[in-house]
């Protein structure tokens, strides 16, 4: 036993020298648009040995820190489970040379062994899940700035798309990893899952699903439906917008009707019907809540080649109401798989249960698939 737990200890301590040599590499290799590369003890300098705690995930802690110039930071120290993946080196290759207004800036980064930390700008706003998702009673943000920070995050995931010399696509698009700044501008976080392609690729190989359940692409999990590509980046955008639109989660068990556990499906028929999903607005921000709407249920279409492109997510989002043509209204199961409504209503039921992502699935009207 004794030799054993050696052994384990050894290959343990050799596999992860290996990934600290392959860390170290990438950032030789990549040190011309690299951030500022902090030492660890600089890192508990700047957050006063992370004394003020701003939030922490799966990923880790962030802490409030300051540099010496006296501008406000966000550090974010990865777990040590963490500390020797691929989502570092994710992070900081993809982030490190993005400049866009709708996109969170990294300032620098730490890497000693298994103590690593990512600096970003403070985003004195938090992340848009604390502004949308309100209790009754607390202040929230007016359907126009909703719509404003909507634009904001689409221009920044269409900048990903088309704007670098790689296709960057995000896997994670959801309210918790859209940061807004003092003026409520909104920027696309955590890029750990990211991966980075050449712009001239149509879709993309993955060996594992990536993202967050509730905002994952079907084709993710469904690889008959079609490849995997920036479109899956759109569905996640669209189940975003769906949830801005209706200022609360997608999939809610508590709902008072079986319709309305699964918000996509109870709103096509308010807004398909032309009833008012919110009625203690003015007459111009219900415009914008059925613009929203809409655009999202193109975005969540089944099949990504029916879903629109984000420069044409955007086009649509600035588009007059009466502009936007309404799409088929989403069904639960792709057409092909035979369902009773009472097995329908029980699987509803499994998706809020399991906050899993529902199949949704349309005919295409626009035409030509290349329009989008």
């Amino acid at each position: 036993m004794p030799f054993v737990g050696l052994f384990l200890i050894y290959t343990y301590r050799k596999r992860h020298l290996a990934m600290d040599k392959n860390i170290e590499e990438f950032l030789q290799a990549q040190n011309n648009f690299l951030p500022i590369r902090y030492s660890y003890s600089n890192i508990k300098k700047m957050t006063k040995n992370s004394k003020h705690k701003l939030g922490e995930g799966g990923y880790g802690s962030v802490y409030k820190g300051m540099l010496r110039s006296g501008n406000e930071v966000a550090i974010k120290i990865l777990k040590q489970s963490k500390a020797h993946g691929q989502d570092f080196i994710s992070e900081v290759a993809t982030i490190g040379r993005i400049h866009h207004v709708n996109v969170v800036q990294l300032i620098g980064f730490c890497f000693e062994g298994s103590k690593q930390a990512l600096v970003y700008d403070l985003m004195s706003n938090g992340s848009l899940d604390k502004h949308i998702f309100t209790k009754e009673g607390e202040r929230f943000l007016d359907y126009m700035k909703i719509y404003e920070i909507a634009l904001g995050v689409a221009r920044g995931i269409e900048y990903l798309h088309q704007g670098c010399d790689m296709q960057i696509l995000h896997f994670d698009i959801k309210p918790h990893n859209i940061l807004l700044d003092k003026n409520f501008t909104p920027k696309v976080s955590d890029f750990g899952l990211a991966k980075l392609y050449p712009t001239d690729h149509s879709t993309i190989s993955m060996t594992a699903a990536r993202g967050t359940l509730g905002y994952m692409a079907p084709e993710l999990f469904y690889r008959n439906i079609g490849g995997i590509s920036y479109k899956a980046d759109v569905y996640s955008f669209g189940m975003l917008l769906m949830e801005m639109a209706g200022r609360r989660k997608n999939i809610n068990a508590n709902a008072e009707h079986s319709s309305q556990i699964y918000f996509p499906l109870w709103v096509y028929d308010q807004v398909n019907e032309e009833k008012s999903v919110e009625t203690e607005v003015v007459a111009e921000e219900r415009k914008v809540i059925k613009n929203m709407i809409i655009v999202a249920l193109w975005c969540i279409q089944l099949n990504p080649d029916h879903r629109p492109s984000m420069s044409k997510v955007l086009e649509m989002l600035e588009k007059d109401i009466g502009e936007l043509q309404m799409p088929p209204k989403p069904l639960i199961y792709p057409p092909d798989v035979p369902v009773n409504n009472d097995e329908a209503e029980t699987e509803l039921e499994t998706f809020s249960t399991l906050s899993s992502t529902p199949i949704i699935s349309a005919r295409f009207p626009f035409g030509d698939t290349n329009d989008v």
